[in-house]
């Protein structure tokens, strides 16, 4: 496979510690992601996600899951705690090798997450 490895990044929120929630907002930022950037599971080689410490009802990851990532490499951590950080948030980085530029890769933040970075919120 020709191309460079690339970061995609993303992140929502949920409105409560609940695994539904924290499941259906993970699928949601991962559909718009994969649909944003045209990406093939073939092409990615992990995924990362993180949590605030206020989430600890699922695994993210099990969403990637059950969209049928049964492939790739997932890791789950939990964020680092800042004070007055955005509360209950999940956070993706999709490493992913494709011929597109960095210039031409769309970041997806949803929801309150949309305040971590106004320049490429959805």
């Amino acid at each position: 496979m020709t191309g460079c490895w690339r970061g995609i990044r993303g992140a929502t929120t949920v409105v409560e510690n609940d695994a539904d929630m924290i499941l259906a907002a993970t699928r949601e930022l991962l559909q718009a992601m994969i649909a944003a950037n045209g990406v093939d599971e073939k092409d990615v080689a992990s995924v990362l996600f993180t949590v605030t410490r206020d989430l600890d009802a699922a695994y993210p990851a099990v969403a990637a899951r059950q969209l049928g990532w049964t492939s790739t490499a997932l890791m789950c951590v939990q964020e680092m705690a800042v004070r007055d950080s955005l509360p209950r948030c999940i956070r993706v980085l999709v490493h992913w090798n494709t011929e597109m530029e960095r210039s031409e890769i769309h970041h997806i933040y949803l929801h309150e997450a949309c305040h971590l970075r106004p320049d490429w919120a959805s």
